[in-house]
């Protein structure tokens, strides 16, 4: 049983190198401890304030792009709105020139056709006229006194005008 025993000095010797290691250290490396643990301290809360300081700084930049967002939005809107209203604008300017060119074609044409109506009507006049006074040159040079003879000169040259 002398192992259970306790030897009273030896423990008051530990109990004294105890508190000597304690004086010690709180003398000459507790302060040096705790002063780079504040300083750690101190980097971490620094580290956190930028950070938060970053977070908040990347919301309002978030909020800053957003609203450059929606401006760019609105101006492409805007743009896209100016460029319809422009097509429209084009596409009437177009179609009223192309009625404008299409009446003015149409009444050309109308003046040519008249003048060609008149230029054929002159034309059969001066055809007919021929005709009348080679019909009545003919019926004069053969003299002929038979009404009926007259007559079949007379629609047999037509025939031949008919045919040409």
């Amino acid at each position: 049983m002398d192992l259970i025993t306790p030897d009273y000095g030896l423990f008051v010797w530990q109990v004294v190198v105890m508190i000597v290691l304690i004086f010690l250290l709180t003398k000459f490396a507790w302060k040096p401890v705790m002063k780079a643990v504040g300083e750690r301290e101190a980097s971490i809360n620094d580290a956190l304030d930028s950070a938060e300081k970053a977070k908040e700084e990347m919301a309002n930049l978030k909020a800053d792009n957003e609203k450059l967002l929606q401006q760019a939005r609105a101006e492409r809107d805007e743009m896209l709105k100016e460029a319809q209203d422009m097509k429209k604008s084009i596409i009437s300017e177009a179609t009223e020139d192309a009625n404008e060119k299409a009446e003015r074609i149409l009444e050309k044409a109308q003046i040519t056709i008249q003048s060609e109506k008149k230029q054929a009507l002159f034309e059969i006049k001066s055809q007919v006229a021929e005709l009348s006074v080679q019909i009545a040159e003919t019926v004069v040079k053969k003299q002929l006194d038979d009404k009926k003879e007259q007559m079949a000169l007379v629609n047999k040259m037509l025939d031949d005008v008919k045919l040409n």
